[in-house]
């Protein structure tokens, strides 16, 4: 196989006039996705675990990135985006690239993807939901104005349009059908494989939505430490953030149904790992738990390749069914840890899965919450202490609980809500250490107040939306895409 390299090039049709970047494999002149070819071949499993273990930094390197989804939906009839059309994704990923510094990426010709100067990306999820993956940003202000001037972009280029986004955690009026699949090759891998191992796979692809931190570790006990803490408090901050209690325009019974979509989604790759606190919990440990998920595709040549529900274990043997004979590379291995969706997942950083998307002042309260408590040892070691001594059962009952009760769930003879309250005490403490300061001379615990107003209320933003419902929207859903839009 040839080395893929990156090219530009000017492009017609929607969005003519800038410049955009292929993926160009020069063997046979398609437009391809990223290559393999010239990455590491994988030769055995010290090559794995050292790729986790040079995710470690010094604290002064540590950072911040804040990812956020939405719903992309017409302002006239409130329907879900297509792709194509005067009004679709592609449109609107047209017009960010030509008002904005923004990169175009190609898929078969389709803008699948942006980028900036920056490292920041936006990307497209199976459902049209738009995703801004942010930079790697030293702190919270630095988050603030980078998710303001997205959205600020975003609208810009929509009002025109007839379009508008909606930050919920899952979509509050459609169907599933009517979910508009975007020309995204792995999804359709993924489509097909999704309902073989849950019945909700589909609805996690096309009908959530979340706003996540990614954060740094100093060594693998600083990451076994992180991990243990945040995967065991990940319900707290699902409850905090709950903000999806509608389903095809009704109540569900649960304040995050994103979350309740992620307890029948596939058990292979998803949930609360048990044995991260267990002894022997470290890199290898998380290593061995990739090579047993089971694996989604392989990108060669631009093309990707159906490895659904093969193993990993086998590939680097050469025994890959769909690749006989051809063994991985640190590229293969990059893009297998992606295919994992457990409430923290691990890569050369730690990343927080547990929120539901919402308003925009609650896409800066993650990374606030998350690095007040992890980025302070002393408020490290007070929030495992909380959490510690929880049974496997309780942790359990507590991911699913916490999911339908939002902030009057209980653990180990606490609700929720006084959890929170105590959490959001030491997070506060944490950034008040941290002295990352704006012009003002303020730090970042500012960003922690609708979070506080939650624990002090008792409501959540799910809670709000209900209340609403049965009041002043008379039990319809539709006034969420005016009062809550972007």
């Amino acid at each position: 196989m040839s080395t893929a390299v990156k090219i530009r090039a000017d492009i017609n049709g929607p969005g003519a006039g800038f410049r955009c970047i292929l993926i160009h494999s020069p063997n046979n002149g398609r437009p391809a996705l990223a290559g393999n070819d010239s990455s590491p071949v994988i030769t055995g499993k010290t090559q794995l675990v050292e790729y986790l273990e040079s995710g470690c930094k010094p604290p002064e390197r540590w950072r911040l990135g804040t990812e956020h989804e939405k719903f992309g939906f017409t302002t006239a009839d409130l329907k879900p985006l297509p792709y194509d059309g005067p009004s679709g994704i592609g449109a609107v990923l047209s017009g960010l690239a030509e008002q904005f510094p923004w990169q175009p990426v190609l898929e078969n010709g389709n803008i699948i993807a942006l980028l900036d100067d920056t490292g920041a990306s936006i990307t497209l999820e199976p459902g049209g939901q738009l995703e801004l993956s942010g930079a790697l940003l030293d702190d919270i202000h630095q988050t603030c104005r980078e998710v303001n001037t997205h959205l600020k972009q975003v609208k810009a280029v929509c009002e025109p349009l007839g379009v508008a986004f909606l930050g919920m955690g899952f979509h509050p009026k459609c169907r599933r059908d009517e979910m508009q699949w975007m020309p995204k090759s792995r999804y359709r891998i993924m489509r097909d494989y999704m309902p073989t191992v849950g019945t909700m796979g589909l609805d996690m692809m096309t009908r959530t939505c979340t706003v996540q931190v990614n954060l740094d570790f100093g060594s693998e006990a600083d990451m076994v430490s992180k991990f243990r803490t945040s995967l065991a408090l990940q319900p707290i901050a699902t409850a905090l953030f709950a903000n999806s209690p509608f389903v095809e325009g009704k109540p569900s019974g649960f304040l995050s149904f994103r979350s309740h979509v992620w307890e029948d989604t596939d058990p292979d790759r998803t949930g609360i790992l048990p044995w991260v606190f267990e002894d022997g919990m470290g890199f290898e440990r998380y290593v061995d738990y990739m090579l047993d998920v089971p694996m989604y595709l392989v990108r060669r040549d631009g093309q990707y390749v159906n490895c659904a529900g093969m193993s990993f274990r086998d590939f680097i043997d050469g025994r890959l069914p769909a690749l006989p004979g051809e063994r991985p590379t640190m590229t293969d291995w990059e893009d297998h840890l992606t295919t994992a969706f457990p409430e923290v997942r691990l890569k050369r950083f730690l990343e927080m899965r547990g929120a539901d998307g919402g308003p925009w002042d609650r896409l800066c309260a993650l990374p606030a919450f998350w690095a007040g408590l992890l980025y302070h040892p002393a408020s490290l070691s007070a929030a495992w202490d909380i959490a510690r001594d929880w049974t496997i059962e309780e942790r359990a009952a507590l991911r699913h609980d916490a999911a339908r009760d939002g902030l009057a769930a209980k653990v180990g003879g606490r609700t929720v809500r006084e959890i929170a309250t105590e959490l959001l005490d030491l997070a506060r403490v944490g950034l008040a250490a941290r002295n990352r300061l704006d012009a003002a001379g303020d730090n970042e615990s500012g960003f922690l107040a609708p979070l506080q107003r939650a624990a002090d209320s008792g409501e959540t933003p799910a809670d709000r939306l209900l209340a609403l419902y049965e009041g002043d929207w008379n039990g319809s859903v539709d006034p969420v895409f005016r009062d809550f839009a972007y």
